[in-house]
């Protein structure tokens, strides 16, 4: 399965939207948090972990209708991991 890491920024956006997008993602099973070496870590604001058997383009479209959901346009970015190094991260 492939591994993505996906960050969404909110145009325009109102307070309690962000909550609003958090649901909307898991929904389409989207993270906020990663596993590393037994550790539960939590990613940055308005970015997302995603396995699957996706494209780069379908893990986008899930995120983009995230936000569609809840009327409001973003910025997308979705990177397919060869492998992740993370630091700084504050445990979930």
């Amino acid at each position: 399965m492939a591994k993505f890491t996906v960050r969404v920024e909110l145009h325009d956006e109102e307070s309690g939207d962000y909550p609003k997008l958090h649901k909307q993602m898991e929904k389409r099973g989207f993270e906020r948090t990663l596993e590393v070496n037994g550790t539960l870590l939590q990613l940055p604001d308005a970015s997302y972990a995603y396995e699957g058997d996706k494209t780069k383009k379908e893990v986008y479209d899930k995120a983009r209708a995230a936000s569609d959901a809840i009327g409001r346009k973003s910025g997308i970015v979705v990177t397919k991991s060869g492998g992740r190094y993370v630091g700084g991260l504050a445990e979930a």
